[in-house]
């Protein structure tokens, strides 16, 4: 349990600070030694949505719910997950059975009100909802023929029901005639920079339905044109005339924070950072003032984060991304986020080098190693491995910390390092093979001692390891009581089975076989279960 937790731990280290990737590992190795604790699942159900892969995060949370189901986080959890995949209305669901074991849940109550908001969004916003879908269709000549082809009507009947289909369907030619007739603009050819000018009034329905209009004051009107005119000139690269539409078209309409973030994509894009940075801040603040929508906030919190990313500014980036995604989640924001996040960690851990501290550390962690002293051995020397990543000589201490405390994969993949970092070194090849030998891998131990003695005949410790192996290959074929009668035979052995104490441990060690890590620690205790190994007499999977 206490390996679980450690583990755990460093899965949250790893978690803050931002190496999604290894807080996996640490989380799933932690669920493989204590495989019922709720606790894990759910932070690793987190670091799974951190890395877009919200199937398995949601798998997790599920797993949560099921090992407690009273735990409300889990509900947050699955909930979250559900939103990234767009099950909007499970997410719904899970945020009330949640909010029925603990009503007062601020957590689940935000969410459930975001989830309510966002599905409210997806009806206004869908244009296949709209009740006056068919007499539009129908009094658009574009569309007229189409609505007598039933395979057209199932389109529109799929869309109207799950508008989450509208990119996979966009090469269809009908859907985006359709959409032209809907929205009342033409969408063959390029977007814009920022979100497309207003639509013209849809086409008329029959007399008896008159919809509402609202003409817009002749002031926003004027504003309007002007940014068209911004739009076309933006496209054109024309970056001084656009600039000069769009201050007119904020001088126009002081309330509509669009135009000064128009303004702000000319700075960005001309290189001037500062301007364009200052303007998105004034651009929040008229929105804020005025409500706009919260979607707009982000976009603007995102350029300045673009800004910060084009200077190389990473941990401002980070920080305005992360604004950006609180107002207004998208992929786009996330992964850019994440980008700079891996940018960022990457120059502190090169930054963190440091050899002569290295070397301290790997002095240390020496001086454990010759008292016994395994775990903080290797705590010694995975500092020095972070000082000084590429000596070759630091992973193959650490294999040997790990050997000793019968880690054994862990011990492996240090020796593969030590081997890939420096070919020639004999003492990685010794140790790769020797962990091989205690995992009772034998053919593969031979094999590694083989390439050891390849680089240097005259090495004894391999070629006694491949003896080893041999006998060891040679006494498996026989019986297992002949095996025990000979192991007992030992007198080493003897006076192991024969101490209460070490008795004692083999008993617990079968009932539970989470308790080895803690009597590992004992240098005395190691030595002999590793002598009960070398014999046969047990086995550590």
């Amino acid at each position: 349990m206490e390996e679980a937790q450690e583990l755990k731990e460093r899965g949250n280290r790893a978690l803050a600070a931002g190496d999604v990737g290894a807080a996996v590992g640490h989380y799933s190795a932690a669920i493989a030694r204590d495989p019922n604790n709720h606790v894990l699942f759910s932070n690793r159900s987190a670091a799974y949505a951190r890395l877009g892969d919200y199937s398995r995060a949601l798998a997790d949370a599920c797993r949560t719910l099921e090992l407690r189901p009273d735990w409300a986080k889990g509900y947050s959890r699955k909930a979250a997950a559900l939103e990234f995949l767009q099950r909007l209305e499970e997410a719904k669901a899970t945020y009330e059975e949640g909010l029925a074991r603990d009503p007062g849940n601020e957590q689940l109550l935000q969410g459930l009100r975001g989830v309510e908001t966002r599905l409210a969004e997806r009806k206004l916003l869908n244009p296949f909802s709209a009740p006056d879908l068919l007499a539009r269709l129908e009094a658009d000549p574009r569309t007229r023929g189409l609505l007598g082809d039933p395979e057209y009507r199932r389109l529109l009947e799929t869309l109207r029901s799950d508008p989450g289909q509208l990119g996979a369907k966009l090469q269809d030619p009908r859907v985006m005639t359709t959409l032209s007739v809907l929205l009342g603009v033409e969408l063959s050819g390029a977007e814009e920079e920022e979100e497309a000018p207003s639509p013209p009034p849809p086409p008329p329905p029959p007399p008896s339905q008159p919809p509402p209009t609202e003409e817009l004051p002749q002031n926003k009107q004027e504003a309007q044109r002007e940014k068209e005119l911004g739009n076309a000139a933006y496209k054109r690269k024309e970056f001084p005339a656009a600039l000069e539409h769009y201050t007119r078209a904020e001088q126009l309409d002081p309330t509509n924070m669009t135009y000064v973030t128009n303004q702000a994509a000319v700075y960005f894009e001309t290189g001037e950072y500062e301007r364009c940075r200052a303007l998105c801040e004034r651009a929040i603040e008229v929105g804020r003032e005025n409500r706009e929508d919260y979607r707009q906030i982000a976009k603007a919190y995102a350029r300045i984060g673009n800004s910060y990313f084009r200077e190389e500014r990473y941990k401002d980036a980070v920080h305005f991304y992360n604004k950006s995604l609180a107002e207004h989640r998208t992929p786009d924001v996330l992964k850019k986020c994440q980008q700079a996040e891996k940018i960022l960690k990457e120059q502190e851990r090169l930054a963190y080098i440091d050899p002569d501290l290295a070397l301290e550390e790997k002095n240390k962690g020496n001086e454990c190693f010759q008292r016994g002293d395994y775990p903080q051995a290797m705590k010694h020397y995975s500092e020095a491995i972070r000082r000084n990543p590429h000596e070759a000589r630091l992973y193959s201490n650490r294999a040997a910390c790990y050997t000793k405390l019968l880690e054994f994969p862990l011990a492996l993949k240090d020796c593969e390092e030590c081997i890939r970092l420096e070919p020639t070194f004999i003492k990685g090849y010794t140790r790769k093979a020797a962990a091989l030998e205690a995992m009772r891998d034998y053919t593969k131990a031979m094999e590694v001692y083989q390439r050891a003695l390849d680089l240097d005949p005259s090495c004894k410790e391999a070629a006694e390891g491949q003896r080893r192996c041999l006998r060891a290959q040679q006494q498996r074929s026989e019986p297992p009581e002949e095996l025990r009668r000979r192991a007992l035979a030992d007198p080493e052995v003897q006076q192991i089975m024969g101490d209460p104490a070490m008795r004692l441990i083999l008993e617990q060690m079968q009932k539970d076989p989470q308790a080895l890590s803690e009597h590992l620690k004992n240098p005395l205790i190691a030595q002999k279960i590793q002598k009960l190994m070398d014999v046969g007499l047990i086995a550590i999977r």
